[in-house]
């Protein structure tokens, strides 16, 4: 449960709205308050995240390390089969192995670095939890992805215990470093040793027992012998299981032998050690406080009794191990349960139980990614349609988004989820605040990339009029073509030409002069475009193709009717040029367009009303008069000669 301060919900009832996500809590009335106290009501508004494992450093480094190994995985799919396969598949297992220690690691050095008790408690909790995310999928390694034959199992389990209980190296040093080390009081502690199968180093200790008490020379040998002769399936031998089975048998007798005999009765803790090898579980037991959980007296058990045990067997022990550690007075705790899940190769049952107890969704998708790529969830289908490999990468991936840096890992997880990933994928990143220009350009490049064209629109248009807002049309012109939104182009087009005309010249010269096939986007775009080019002919003083491009604008109805004033002006210039820029047949266009605009500002009288307008009409009418008759004049020139 989440106790929200402030909020008291059985006076007002509580409002939700829910995000990607998070999702906003806050007091209201409902109803009529007639007759109720006046009162001010609840001023707080409170953000509730479902992932908030997604902003902590630590696990933030954590999601984009295995990033790269998931997509490294997903890559590598087809390209091995046979043992080649299951080797490639063990390693990417130890490489997210890996990253999750590397994790526990850091949250370690923050724990021990802060003076903060909060940020202490926040970072010791980090370590807990990826020690047993590393615990369980080390186990799933073994039991699902390596799948060990009888004998090598053992062996790996072994290897599983030992990484796994931490404070015996440490003790061990402790003790080999002191003055005398049969005197030490964690001396015959030397039992954790024997428990995890570690024979070499529990004989050098004993060996310092035999050095130190004369006594005990002789049962420090022969227990000496008996650790020395014990029989292991190394990867090295090519002995058979029935051979190690019958070497294991003559061992055991032997160890039982010296123990009827009275051997070790004189040594309390010879005798233990004895017991042990011999499988005595209630002397296995005597231990729990050095082997501190049931998995690791479950190892042992196996170790002195069962060496040979195969994966299908495993869940008879389990179950018992676990009982006989806990006692009656003790309930397993979630980690327990979905060890023995593990143990009971129930894998559907590892990933729920691992959902229902971890706080965030990375361990179950990647693992049951991983677990897929073994070919062990094919036959396992929700009711919803979609497997459970997608499922939980979707799950994953959606918690990303959330998260202003995280959601470019989200993508490439959305697109490796084939039947809802792209969904997913467009329902998210249209909801991806646009803050900069730099972040529209990359969703844009991803959306682009997928052949997502609405997203694509959508994103442009966004940029388009927030670039429209901050005055930069430059910007939001680019966008728009971008978009490849007609009307919204216009409309820029527009303000382009109102700015031309208030100030005589354009801003963003170098995106109109590269318009390119941009520019029949619209038509209101093609004039820009064509009419900035005429003023690039003008300043070339390429007057014939400038006054050519001029006429052309106007006759064929492109330029919008307020702005042919403006290019009616434009021809000024040219008209009262030396040389005869203008034909004849061209003047008598340009004198229909004054005509035509003469008649459509008649209408609102505005030349009536502006001095300016009025003389500029008489300038443009003596013009067109005078170059059409140098122009006539030349024409007939021309065709006398």
């Amino acid at each position: 449960p989440l106790l929200i301060p402030e909020i008291n919900s059985d006076k007002k009832q509580l409002c939700f709205e829910w995000g990607p996500g998070e999702m906003l809590v806050c007091e209201t009335l409902f109803g009529s308050t007639e007759g109720k106290e006046k009162r001010p009501d609840c001023p707080y508004v409170y953000v509730v995240r479902k992932d908030l494992d997604i902003y902590s450093q630590t696990l933030r480094k954590l999601f984009n390390e295995s990033h790269g190994i998931f997509v490294g995985l997903q890559k590598d799919e087809k390209e091995k089969l046979g043992k080649s396969r299951t080797a490639q598949l063990v390693r990417v297992s130890k490489n997210y192995r890996s990253v999750i220690r590397a994790s526990m690691e850091d949250s370690h050095q923050l724990a021990i670095s802060t003076q903060d008790p909060a940020i202490h408690m926040q970072h010791s909790t980090e370590v807990s939890t990826l020690s047993a995310m590393e615990l369980i999928w080390n186990l799933c390694e073994i039991m699902f992805i390596e799948a060990a034959p009888a004998g090598s199992l053992l062996r790996h389990l072994l290897d599983w215990v030992r990484l796994h209980v931490c404070d015996v190296d440490n003790m061990l040093c402790d003790v080999l470093r002191s003055e005398s080390p049969a005197k030490h009081k964690n001396f015959w502690d030397l039992t954790i040793l024997v428990l995890q199968g570690r024979m070499d180093e529990a004989r050098q200790l004993l060996s310092k027992e035999a050095n130190t008490n004369p006594t005990s020379v002789g049962m420090c040998k022969i227990l000496d012998e008996l650790m020395k002769k014990m029989p292991v399936l190394c990867p090295s031998n090519t002995q058979t299981l029935t051979e190690m089975e019958l070497k294991w048998q003559h061992w055991h007798e032997a160890c039982e032998r010296f123990l009827k005999d009275g051997t070790f009765a004189s040594n309390p803790h010879m005798e233990t050690l004895c017991k042990i090898l011999v499988g005595d579980e209630s002397a296995i037991l005597e231990k729990k406080d050095l082997m501190t959980n049931w998995y690791h007296f479950l190892v042992t058990r196996l170790l002195y009794c069962h060496p040979t045990v195969k994966h299908v067997e495993l869940h008879l022990y389990a179950q018992s191990s676990m009982d006989l550690f806990l006692g009656a007075e003790s309930s397993p705790e979630p980690l327990d349960i979905i060890l023995l899940a593990a143990f009971e190769l129930d894998i559907h049952q590892v990933i729920k139980e691992c959902s229902i107890a971890l706080s965030n969704w990375w361990f179950v998708a990647h693992l049951t990614d991983l677990l897929d790529h073994c070919n062990l969830l094919q036959s396992h289908n929700l009711y919803f349609g979609s497997n459970m490999r997608e499922y939980l990468l979707l799950e994953y991936a959606s918690g990303l988004f959330s998260h202003h840096s995280l959601w470019q890992l989200a993508v490439d997880y959305f697109d490796h989820c084939p039947e809802f990933g792209r969904a997913y994928l467009e329902h998210h990143i249209e909801r991806i605040p646009l803050d900069t220009e730099h972040k529209a350009l990359k969703i844009l490049r991803i959306c682009e990339q997928r052949m997502m064209t609405e997203q694509v629109r959508s994103i442009c248009k966004i940029m388009a009029m927030k670039a429209v807002r901050n005055n930069r049309l430059g910007s939001a012109l680019s966008w728009s073509i971008r978009a490849k939104d007609a009307a919204f182009a216009t409309l820029i087009s527009d303000r382009f030409l109102k700015e031309y005309c208030e100030r005589g010249s354009f801003s963003d010269l170098d995106l109109i002069d590269n318009l390119g096939p941009s520019m029949l986007l619209s038509d209101r775009l093609t004039f820009l475009g064509k009419y900035r080019e005429f003023h690039r002919m003008y300043g070339e003083k390429r007057f014939c193709a400038a006054a050519k491009l001029l006429l052309t604008l106007m006759t064929a109805r492109i330029a919008p009717c307020s702005f042919w004033m403006t290019l009616l002006t434009d021809a000024l210039p040219l008209l009262e040029q030396k040389e005869v820029i203008f034909s004849a047949e061209q003047t008598y266009e340009l004198m229909k367009c004054l005509e035509d605009v003469m008649a459509a500002e008649s209408k609102n009288q505005k030349l009536q009303e502006d001095d300016a307008e009025t003389m500029k009409v008489e300038m443009l009418r003596i013009g067109l008069a005078r170059n059409l008759a140098r122009a006539i004049v030349k024409e007939g020139t021309l065709e006398e000669s």
